[in-house]
């Protein structure tokens, strides 16, 4: 079965429910009506854009322009994990900690998706790692910015707790361990959730894709379980590195809490 294409009036009959849910939110005064015209414009023009992009990329497999896309992406995830944090991290940490937790997670394991189980030549078809690489990141994100909203925002309320600790001889480790696994557990519990529910109370997107692609049912299900399985182990790495690096960032080379790393709280 082919797939069937869709016109601009099929994409604003969609729009449209979008406009009268925003109707909705200002007749009922919750507030939100702006931010999902913006939120819904704003993805109009990146999948737009996305869309042109990836027919030059299909095109022309150039490494260079493929790695700049893959940096953007990086760039664009470690930006919204840094606008999430009620309590982020002054100067460079507030953006490097995302960044770099995605990329040793998120990069590492869609390179070795890649080349070792999918068996892509050459591995860096954007037909394959462009839409691995932003499941990833994207899920990876949203992980690792509730982990570490998590660790700031505990830190912060149980500043006292954690002073008493390291005055009674506890290292920094110790004295944020519990935060720190409480952190990594809220990060962890969208994608276990989502795993769960997979199959008999969601259908995931990308099965969802494939299907209406006209690929086999079978080959869309072990798709999904191979993203699904990577995003899990993505998530996990790129949560428990970033809460480790997060929580040394909150003590000096002396081990005392320093929580004039962290910005005030936003309102």
């Amino acid at each position: 079965m082919s797939l069937i294409s869709l016109s601009p009036l099929d994409l604003a009959l969609a729009a449209a429910l979008v406009l009268l849910l925003a109707l909705l939110s200002w007749r009922l005064r919750l507030g939100v009506e702006r931010r999902m015209l913006v939120a819904a414009a704003r993805s109009t023009v990146q999948l737009v854009l996305l869309g042109l992009v990836l027919k030059v990329l299909f095109e022309n497999t150039h490494p260079l322009l493929i790695g700049l896309l893959a940096l953007v992406m990086l760039s664009v995830a470690g930006w919204e994990v840094m606008a999430r944090q009620k309590r982020r991290y002054r100067g460079f940490w507030g953006y490097g900690i995302g960044v770099l937790s995605m990329f040793l997670s998120s990069f590492s394991i869609t390179v070795l998706a890649l080349t070792v189980i999918i068996r892509v030549e050459p591995w860096y078809q954007p037909q394959y790692l462009i839409p691995l690489l932003g499941m990833l990141l994207g899920n990876t994100m949203n992980g690792i910015a509730i982990a570490l909203d998590g660790l700031t925002r505990q830190a912060h309320d149980a500043r006292e707790r954690i002073e008493a600790r390291l005055m009674l001889g506890a290292g920094w480790g110790e004295a944020i361990e519990e935060i720190r696994r409480d952190a990594l557990r809220s990060g962890l519990i969208p994608i276990v959730n989502a795993m769960a529910a997979a199959g008999i109370v969601s259908l995931p997107g990308m099965m969802t894709g494939q299907i209406l692609a006209g690929s086999p049912p079978m080959e869309a299900a072990k798709y999904q379980l191979l993203i699904m399985f990577m995003i899990s182990a993505g998530t996990g790495l790129g949560s428990v590195a970033a809460v480790w690096i997060g929580s040394r960032r909150l003590f000096d080379e002396r081990e005392r809490l320093r929580l004039d790393r962290l910005a005030r709280a936003r309102h």
